[in-house]
């Protein structure tokens, strides 16, 4: 008896775990919340060639920024994203595309994003699988 409710717990707690929507996705403590969109890099490329004021943020420390970043992305930390609005990102319904480099920190800024209130976050992972173009801040 007690091993089928053992059981029967690790497969409600796995099943839970494996809860979400399509093209979106649960970062952070809230799984019953989804707050941002995960899209592949072939969806942001796409996105980024519209004409809808969108915003690409790179959310790396400054130095990885300035070893190559996609074009006309703006830099802020992830690190940088607290609780108060980012000075950058004064609009809470603009559009945002996320990345870093390997996909962990823009998860965790787009999730503290959302939690702020912004609403139109696209979480793509990392630059170190983007075949798109990069550009390198030229050296002082």
């Amino acid at each position: 008896m007690k091993r089928s409710a053992l059981i029967l717990t690790a497969a409600v707690m796995l099943m839970s775990g494996c809860t979400g929507g399509s093209g979106s996705s649960e970062a952070g403590s809230l799984a019953d919340s989804v707050s941002y969109h995960q899209i592949t890099q072939e969806e942001a490329s796409v996105m980024m060639t519209k004409n809808d004021g969108h915003v690409i943020v790179d959310v790396r420390r400054q130095d990885e920024y300035d070893s190559g970043h996609i074009p006309g992305a703006i830099l802020i930390p992830n690190e940088s994203i607290t609780d108060k609005q980012p000075q950058q990102l004064p609009d809470l319904n603009q559009v945002i595309l996320i990345y870093c480099r390997s996909g962990r920190r823009s998860k965790e800024a787009s999730q503290k994003l959302a939690d702020m209130g912004y609403t139109n976050i696209y979480e793509f992972g990392g630059i170190n699988t983007w075949t798109g173009e990069v550009e390198k801040q030229p050296r002082s």
